[in-house]
């Protein structure tokens, strides 16, 4: 079955308030999942799996990377992810010592951080170069305008529905 529209018009262009009429296959989530899952197939777990690493791992890798020391409840946050399934790919890289546990600082909860070790940063460091370019690739398919249009749409969806919270 051919999804495509046969003109220049989507199956939004039109779209009212109650979405009357539009299938289930153009539904945002169904569209943004398939897309989803294509780009962890076809360009994250290449990358990651290379490296020894599950998406998650390197997405969990990567943040704290980035940051250096980031709270347990900022990687939860940051990663999209549930907290069961961050703490047990925490406990996966610490047990391979890409990352290590430590009690939070100035806090008056039990609260640990993540720090990324030095075997942590130096994979990182040979992933992100790889990641880096293998999302430019995809990105790149598009036009400069379309780039712009993609990411503002990104930010103008993201931010609305966390108001919504």
């Amino acid at each position: 079955m051919d999804r495509k529209p046969k003109s220049d018009r989507t199956p939004w262009t039109d779209l009212g308030p109650d979405g009357e009429n539009l299938l289930v296959h153009d539904f945002l989530t169904t569209r943004l999942s398939a897309l989803m899952g294509a780009l962890r197939r076809q360009v994250t777990m290449p990358y990651a799996s290379a490296h020894g690493l599950s998406i998650a791992e390197w997405r969990v890798l990567s943040l704290v990377a980035h940051a250096g020391i980031l709270s347990f409840g900022d990687v939860v946050a940051q990663s999209s992810t549930d907290k069961a399934q961050v703490s047990r790919v925490v406990r996966k890289l610490e047990q391979r010592d890409l990352l290590a546990i430590q009690p939070g600082a100035d806090s008056p909860r039990k609260k640990i951080d993540c720090v990324i070790t030095a075997s942590g940063q130096k994979l990182h460091d040979k992933v992100i170069v790889v990641a880096r370019k293998r999302q430019a690739q995809v990105i790149t398919i598009l036009a400069p305008d379309e780039r712009e249009a993609l990411f503002a749409i990104a930010e103008k969806l993201q931010a609305n529905l966390e108001n919504d919270r």
